[in-house]
């Protein structure tokens, strides 16, 4: 249980890594923990994919005009 727990805590790490959302000092920790570890710069490199596959191949529905429009109406009506 105590490699899953390691296992999720590195995701949890290398998400917020590419997310820029590290301190320096733990980015620097993270990036030393790759560096002697083979298997966590395969953890980075198969995340960095995945990041790059959804930006490239899923494409958004776009909205309609008329539907922003009405979202920005019932913004703008007071409550009661």
């Amino acid at each position: 249980m105590g490699n899953q727990q390691n296992y999720q805590d590195l995701i949890r790490k290398v998400n917020m890594y590419l997310d820029n959302e590290l301190s320096k000092e733990a980015e620097m920790a993270l990036l030393q923990e790759i560096k002697q570890n083979p298997l966590y710069l395969e953890v980075l490199s198969k995340e960095k994919s995945f990041r790059e596959f959804i930006k490239s191949k899923v494409h958004r529905r776009r909205v309609s005009p008329a539907l922003i429009q009405s979202i920005k109406d019932k913004i703008r009506v007071s409550p009661l």
